[in-house]
């Protein structure tokens, strides 16, 4: 999950929201949320992640593929990471608005056999958040 919070500290325009996948103990994908940067709605940290990884593995299945997310995915990402076949899901703090896992579970809607872990480095995750928004209100 450290990796993803560095990640998510490479933010400058945008919530702070890192993304790390790896296979077989190695990151093979990184990102972190772009969309004020890209002006793209759909440049969430988990998506652009997504894209790297399957580039990398030349496959559109992400199998035995573990991200680590410094917050609950939304449903759009959600959606994503059950359809691309991830495998294990650890994510940091909890999106008690949007969260694809914890409030919706997208998962078991979907019938999937992803392994989702929440609250992972939740308070370090949770202080990067809160510090974010208070300095934008």
């Amino acid at each position: 999950m450290q990796d993803a919070v560095l990640e998510a500290k490479r933010c400058k325009e945008d919530v702070p929201i890192g993304c790390v996948i790896k296979k077989d103990g190695k990151i093979i994908a990184k990102s972190h949320n772009r969309r004020e940067l890209d002006n793209d709605v759909t440049a969430h940290a988990e998506m652009l992640a997504i894209k790297e990884a399957q580039k990398v593995l030349g496959s559109s299945r992400l199998n035995d593929c573990e991200m680590y997310v410094t917050l609950e995915p939304c449903p759009m990402c959600g959606w994503a990471i059950i359809q691309a076949g991830v495998k294990i899901l650890y994510f940091g703090a909890y999106n008690e608005q949007y969260g694809a896992f914890s409030s919706l579970k997208l998962h078991q809607i979907a019938n999937s056999k992803i392994k989702v872990f929440g609250g992972i480095e939740e308070e370090e995750c949770s202080s990067m958040l809160g510090e974010f928004f208070n300095k934008i209100r």
